[in-house]
């Protein structure tokens, strides 16, 4: 049966979501446990965010951050580089009929957070947000709101 387009623009499945989850546990394990025999990898601390997994779940894209940010390349390159031995690991520890590919993929949301508090910090923002912090009480009638 085809999908629709509908059907692709709801989102990941329940499916998808719990497999996504499962899959981020065990990597995150696997990484703190320094499972991988890759002297570089075992140096780095990676924070694993999210893993995203395909409608088929034949794919998992693993959103990472290395710890404070830094050597975001090194990181890609040094999991790439161990990708088989990560789908493995994960593998074993898992019940999915068969384990997924791995992708690798830098996780920008903590930037994007760090961003948005610069912004909700600017004297600018904060002046605006206190200026429409009181038209809620106010709504122009001149009766409390009543």
């Amino acid at each position: 049966m085809a999908r629709s387009r509908n059907d692709h623009d709801r989102g990941p499945s329940q499916r998808q979501l719990r497999v996504g989850e499962l899959i981020r546990r065990t990597l995150s394990d696997v990484l703190a446990r320094g499972d991988i025999h890759d002297p570089e990898l075992q140096r780095m601390s990676i924070t694993v965010g999210e893993v995203t997994a395909s409608p088929d779940l034949k794919i998992a894209t693993a959103w990472v951050l290395p710890l404070g940010g830094k050597d975001r390349e090194a990181a890609i390159a040094a999991l790439k580089r161990n990708k088989g031995e990560l789908r493995r690991a994960i593998s074993k520890e898992m019940t999915l009929k068969f384990a997924p590919d791995l992708r690798f993929r830098i996780d920008e949301t903590f930037d994007r957070m760090d961003d948005t508090r610069r912004m909700f910090a600017d004297a600018k923002v904060q002046r605006d947000i206190r200026a429409d912090g009181g038209s809620d009480a106010d709504d122009g009638r001149g009766d409390g709101g009543q």
